[in-house]
């Protein structure tokens, strides 16, 4: 093995100085093949949906997606209105005014639903009229009087559109399902079906990020007008927190880039003392995460919330492959006084140990492309290949510019890089490090034994989390609206369950209908810890409304006919009546139905024995119908279940590969083990801590343990590459670590400080990741 790395290190300054001969002719090479891969980012698109955590394939977002082709979006804006009295005309007048005001200047919606147009069914004589709750506007208090026990008495308004105290109601906005980009919806307004037909056919865009965003920001305009004392406003729902999320991580991965390029920058100044030691990784860094981003963009992988770690990671990653030869570059360079030598002599003695770092740290990551969660996924492909890409351009690129660009020889007692031999306070404090680890190594082991065994008890503390409302700032106006609405009207996202018959006119089955209306009666009661279903209706309460009408509006006929002819007749009578409220419960056949279910936004894993429950009573009330469970609160908590499930996984596979690696890279086995042992220790630490102080386990805190492993295992190859190298040499241990420590321990010292920089960055972040 010893005589294939040196042969590999020869080759290595050989390629070195090939390059050096050519290097207008390699920088052209690779100009061209950047520009190339940079032209694809104007491709790049954003995804922050809950919906675009699991992959399209996954029959989790099949079923779901099928849903929203039927039934349309169910991520609905929910703007809630409280007063001191809501059923008064000045209150009312000024509601009508909002309702209409969001209906013309909101861009996106498919419907808009309040107190001034709620389904109001009644009968009058032999005609059904279904017409808006406020169609006939009050003139008197005694009409209000009228309207507001109207109101009240409807079970289906009750936590829908009024909360139970009557202080508080709401507008609920429905935005379309599918995108408008390349579409005129003009031409599409009448052919809903056609659409859905033609959405299965040619995967037509659902409503984008973009456009969700229009929405939000377009209803916080409108709404800002009218806010009152006596007139406050809450504004809510899944797609407000979308929008939040999206505009809080535009503005974190500014403030990350440019916190990072300061703080990188002036690091490399104070260590190197020199401009090009500060410009030239910069450059690489921007490069490789230029060309990473390309490449999701000429994928079509959008940029999502997990994602935004890649900048701050490229960077860390990017510079350390940098310091590695620039270190080794400006140590020869100012005793051969030769450029060309430099840089053949710092390839050759850095290139292998920065191939290697990166195929290891690559491997650690692509250990995440198997990751059913698809953000963690995309990360895993996307970062492992820009790790790859910050290589090549490390051993590529970086030599061609240090051929081209002028470089001083410097003789300065300052220049902590160059001049090796000096006795500074990094000299100082590496040779106090290399004295205690050689000189005391039994009480180190026990000490790093105590503290993992202490770590692993901490590991065993560990929960795992995905509550994406906790993600904001405990003062931001969409949480603090969401848990108002959570709690005065019981649930701000849906719960979805489909019915499917599998027969034409199913649903005219009173048995399967009276069944319906037992789970939404049972659902309505259900409370499993801190999740609650705040209420449930579907196609069974239009047919008790119209049941109600057709008989005299007596209170006692709201219920469900009994007769499965006369159920078709009153169902007919309501289509017939000029609403389309059918249309959101039932498919044109009649075979499928759906029950909506308000449920609270709440940490995803505590729906776990919610939906068990759940489960459990739709599969014994329906065995001969096929349940389709689906909506935001079941993709939130599937997203968990995928994430625990991969977790495991990924750290395996990332475990198995950089063993391996290492084992090739040091040539023995037993030693290419025992290596692995302080590049796990730091992972088992960093876990225990998360468990002690009680930091759950989540999408972002889990990429934690993969990453480390892969940016621990950097160190020890460099280290052990250099070990090597000296032990053979003298055949000293002892020599060899100091040498090892007062040569690539400068860079590795280094290197970990802007690695630490990249991620403590972090803790600035709007978005609290933990």
């Amino acid at each position: 093995m010893t005589t294939i790395r040196n042969k590999m290190e020869k080759w290595f300054g050989s390629f070195a100085r090939t390059i050096y001969h050519n290097r207008l002719k390699t920088l052209f090479i690779m100009l061209v093949i950047i520009t190339a891969i940079v032209s694809q980012i104007p491709k790049l698109t954003i995804d922050i949906s809950t919906e675009g955590f699991i992959h399209k394939s996954d029959p989790t977002r099949v079923d779901y997606d099928t849903f929203r082709d039927q039934f349309g979006r169910d991520e609905l804006i929910v703007i809630a209105v409280r007063s001191h009295e809501v059923f008064e005309a000045k209150f009312l007048k000024k509601l009508k005014k909002l309702h209409e005001d969001l209906f013309e200047n909101v861009p996106y919606i498919e419907d808009i639903t309040s107190l001034i147009n709620a389904r109001n069914t009644r009968g009058e004589k032999d005609e059904l009229i279904v017409e808006d709750l406020l169609e006939n506007w009050p003139k008197n208090p005694e009409d209000i009087t009228v309207i507001k026990q109207r109101t009240l008495d409807n079970p289906l308004y009750k936590n829908l559109l009024i909360s139970e105290d009557g202080k508080m109601t709401t507008i609920v906005i429905q935005t379309q399902t599918y995108s408008s980009v390349g579409t005129d919806s003009d031409a599409m307004d009448g052919f809903e079906d056609d659409a859905k037909i033609i959405n299965t056919t040619n995967d037509k865009q659902y409503l984008t990020d973009k456009e969700n965003s229009e929405v939000v920001a377009a209803v916080n305009k409108v709404a800002k007008k009218y806010e009152s004392p006596d007139f406050e406003i809450y504004i809510a729902g899944s797609a407000a927190v979308t929008h939040f999320l999206k505009q809080s991580m535009i503005k974190d991965v500014r403030r990350f880039l440019g916190l990072a390029f300061i703080t990188v920058g002036a690091f490399l100044f104070i260590m190197f003392r020199r401009i090009t030691g500060v410009v030239l990784p910069l450059l690489i860094v921007i490069l490789s995460l230029i060309s990473t981003i390309s490449l999701m963009a000429a994928f079509g992988a959008p940029i999502k919330l997990p994602t935004q770690i890649l900048p701050s990671f490229m960077l860390a990653v990017s510079v350390g492959y940098s310091v590695h030869i620039l270190a080794m570059f400006y140590h020869n360079f100012r005793k051969s006084r030769s450029k060309e030598e430099a840089i053949v002599y710092s390839i050759g003695h850095s290139g292998l140990a920065v191939v290697m770092t990166a195929v290891t740290t690559a491997a650690g990551l692509f250990s995440f492309s198997t990751s059913e969660v698809a953000p963690i996924a995309d990360v895993g492909i996307f970062a492992g290949t820009g790790v790859l890409l910050a290589m090549v351009y490390t051993i590529i690129l970086l030599p061609a510019l240090l051929a081209i660009i002028p470089v001083k020889i410097i003789k300065n007692k300052k220049d902590r890089f160059e001049d090796m031999a000096e006795d500074t306070a990094i000299d100082r404090f590496l040779a106090k490090i290399g004295r205690i680890s050689t000189g005391h190594p039994y009480k180190i082991l026990i000490i790093s034994t105590v503290i993992i065994v202490f770590s692993i008890a901490g590991i065993m503390k560990i929960r795992f989390s995905h509550d994406i409302l906790k993600w904001l700032p405990k003062s931001n106006s969409v949480r603090l609206a969401t848990e108002k609405i959570d709690k005065e009207l019981r649930g701000s996202v849906s719960l979805e369950i489909i019915l499917d018959t599998g027969k034409e006119n199913g649903l005219y089955d009173p048995d399967i209908l009276n069944r319906m209306e037992k789970t939404a009666a049972y659902l309505e009661t259900l409370e499993v810890g801190k999740v609650f279903a705040g209420k449930a209706w579907s196609l069974t309460t239009i047919l008790k409304e119209t049941n109600r009408a057709l008989n005299e509006n007596r209170k006692e006929f709201y219920a469900i006919p009994q007769n499965k002819k006369l159920i078709a007749q009153e169902l007919l009578l309501f289509e017939n009546s000029g609403s389309d409220d059918i249309e959101d419960f039932t498919d044109s056949q009649f075979s499928k139905a759906r029950l909506m279910v308000k449920v609270p936004f709440v940490n995803a894993i505590a729906y776990n024995k919610f939906l068990e429950t759940v489960n459990d009573h739709l599969e014994k009330i329906y065995p001969d119908v096929k349940i389709t469970v689906t909506g935001m609160s079941a993709l939130m908590f599937r997203t968990v279940v995928h994430a625990i499930a991969s977790m495991t996984k990924s750290y395996i596979y990332a475990l198995i590969v950089i063993t391996i690696l290492m084992i090739l890279l040091i040539g023995r086995f037993r030693i290419g083990l025992l290596s692995m042992v302080p590049n796990l220790a730091p992972i088992i630490t960093t876990l225990g801590i998360m468990g002690w102080l009680n930091i759950p386990m989540n999408l972002f805190t889990m990429l934690v343990g993969n990453i480390a492993i892969g940016l621990a295992v950097d160190d020890t190859i460099h280290f052990m590459h250099n070990f090597r190298r000296y032990f053979e040499e003298s055949k000293d241990a002892k020599f060899a670590v100091m040498e090892t420590l007062h040569t690539t321990g400068r860079a590795m010292l280094v290197t970990s400080c802007v690695l630490s920089i990249g991620f403590f960055i972090f803790i600035t972040s709007i978005i609290s990741l933990h």
